[in-house]
């Protein structure tokens, strides 16, 4: 048990020490400030800006933002489509694959466009290598810059500056953030024992006398971007939890790291951008004490075990259903809960053999996204939380709503409430249209509180942007590929466009001078007012269905019946 928690504590001490270091270097990059890669992508980035007829210097607004993240995002899907669906006709398919069926590649395609990666296929027996590498692999970077872009944008406006141009922000994220620390990050786990190879599916003769058919690819550098562009799409079937893509503790902790490292540093970047580090700091721990209660509570649920088992068999052990060996009920509880706190949606360990603690927190995160949130997106999430925390105390104070010098009025608070509202409505509503459905059709495999957890997290998964599932949910069905598609869609970009809006109006506002009456939103007692505003909103729109869901089959296994 010491032990469980020991490693922990320590990959959490590890990204204390790492958050105000690639924090600071992601700040340099998007100020336009000199980084040591300047002399490597310098002349490339310009020649693809004069290829593509981009001028560096040009600032857009926030609609001209919003078009040019649409419209990417548009051509990139529609040209994977087609990739992948004549992948038989393209190189790097030793296994043959041919076209897989229309419904899978649509919600595939927009799956892995929006950075969600939910997968309603197993990869090594549907998708070449090409397809794998130069379609999904392709989209990973850019799905991940887009957030990030779109983040740095949002902290851009907050701060009075101009929001940038999407095109310039999309390339640096990905040629002096995502591509460096992919390739550093490749190597890291070709050392762990991550494969990367293009040779065909290996075919061997067993002790026995039978034939087993090993797969494997290219996996090593799938992996690295899969985690740190919080895209969470696996490789094979299983995810992480395949001994190919996570073998041993080691390639364990370099994917954790990996998946925490941009959301975590991203908040310190918000810190120099706006010239207070305090304030980052502040919301840093924040979040930091938040995710640790739910580590905690996903973590005593796995070590206490299942109490119907326990009491039948006489035992006394952790959950170790749905678990590898090699990481044990700590390391699957931890990166459950980091894994739907970042919106990655990897998994080495199956979700739906959690305890209902487990299942508790990693709802708790998918319902209110920003503990630590998406690339990017998350950061933007946090910081609406905060804008309606200034409100609400400025209203209840009697003082006119002001951050960072700049007021709050209408227009703000309709499309912060827009980002909030939309994201229930997603999960909600088709989970309710899908429960009513037989269960021949919703695909449930529980029929009592655990099935309601199912459905539920689908949605929620979806339109979160993280992917992640309960995987004894029959999802591979044209319901749950056409139904789900509606989240990934409205989760990803009905938030990004008022994200974008609010930012735009942001800077255009003129600042004004700090007086005796304004709201200070850098002291403790605004940073804890803003963690009970969080929580109770989260609380109060999802505490229907985490009581129907995760609390309810808890207090069944508790009762021994």
């Amino acid at each position: 048990m010491g032990q469980g928690f020991l490693q922990i504590g320590l990959t959490l001490c590890i990204v204390i020490a790492i958050t105000p270091l690639l924090g600071r270097y992601i700040a340099r990059v998007f100020l336009g400030e000199r980084t040591l890669l300047d002399f490597l992508m310098n002349p490339i980035e310009r020649s693809m800006f004069v290829v593509a007829g981009v001028r560096r210097k040009d600032d857009m607004t926030g609609w001209q933002y919003i078009q040019a993240v649409i419209c990417s995002n548009l051509i990139m899907g529609i040209s994977v489509y087609l990739l992948v669906y004549f992948q038989r006709l393209l190189p790097w398919n030793p296994n043959g694959f041919g076209a897989i069926k229309w419904d899978v590649l649509l919600h595939t395609t927009i799956s892995f466009v929006t950075n969600t990666d939910q997968q309603h296929y197993a990869g090594e027996t549907t998708l070449s290598y090409f397809s794998q590498v130069a379609a999904l692999g392709f989209l990973m970077f850019t799905s991940a810059a887009t957030g990030l872009a779109v983040g740095i944008a949002f902290i851009r406006g907050l701060t009075g500056r101009k929001l940038g141009n999407f095109y310039v922000d999309l390339v640096r994220g990905i040629t002096r953030i995502l591509l460096p620390i992919s390739i550093i990050g490749a190597i890291a786990l070709l050392v762990a024992g991550v494969p990367q190879t293009l040779k065909e599916t290996l075919v061997v003769r067993t002790l026995e006398g039978g034939t087993q058919y090993i797969a494997r690819g290219p996996v090593a550098s799938f992996e690295m971007i899969k985690l740190l562009g919080e895209n969470g799409g696996g490789f094979f079937g299983v995810n992480s939890a395949h001994p190919f893509e996570n073998p041993n503790g080691a390639s364990n902790l370099i994917e954790m790291l990996a998946m925490i490292s941009i959301p975590a540093a991203l908040i310190y970047t918000y810190g120099i951008f706006a010239k207070n580090i305090k304030q980052a700091w502040l919301l840093f721990w924040m979040v930091f004490v938040i995710f640790v209660v739910l580590v905690g509570v996903a973590a005593v649920g796995e070590l206490q075990g299942n109490p119907l088992v326990n009491n039948a068999f006489g035992l006394e052990q952790p959950n170790l259903e749905g678990k590898e060996v090699r990481f044990g009920w700590a390391q699957t509880a931890f990166w459950a809960v980091m894994t739907t706190a970042t919106m990655s949606g990897a998994v080495n360990g199956m979700h739906d053999s959690l305890m209902p603690q487990g299942i508790f927190s990693t709802l708790f995160n998918l319902f209110i996204q920003v503990i630590w949130g998406g690339q990017g997106t998350g950061t933007a999430y946090l910081f609406i939380y905060l804008i309606l925390t200034v409100f609400l105390t400025g209203l209840m104070a009697g003082r006119t709503p002001e951050f960072l010098g700049r007021k709050i009025e209408k227009r703000e608070i309709v499309l912060a409430s827009v980002v909030l509202l939309i994201h229930p409505i997603l999960v909600l509503i088709p989970s309710a249209i899908t429960l009513a459905y037989p269960i021949s059709l919703s695909g449930i495999s529980n029929t009592g509180y655990h099935g309601i957890s199912q459905v539920v997290y689908e949605y929620a998964s979806a339109a979160s942007n993280n992917g992640s599932g309960l995987e004894g949910l029959r999802d591979n069905t044209l319901w749950w590929n056409l139904s789900t598609i509606v989240s990934l869609i409205g989760g990803r970009y009905i938030p990004i466009i008022a994200i974008l809006l609010l930012a735009d109006s942001m800077s255009r506002k003129q600042q004004v001078q700090e007086t005796p009456g304004t709201l200070r939103t850098d002291s403790l007692v605004f940073t804890g007012i803003t963690a009970g505003v969080t929580l109770v909103l989260g609380v109060l729109t999802f505490f229907p269905v985490l009581a129907l869901g995760p609390i309810a089959e808890g207090l069944k296994l508790a009762s021994g019946s």
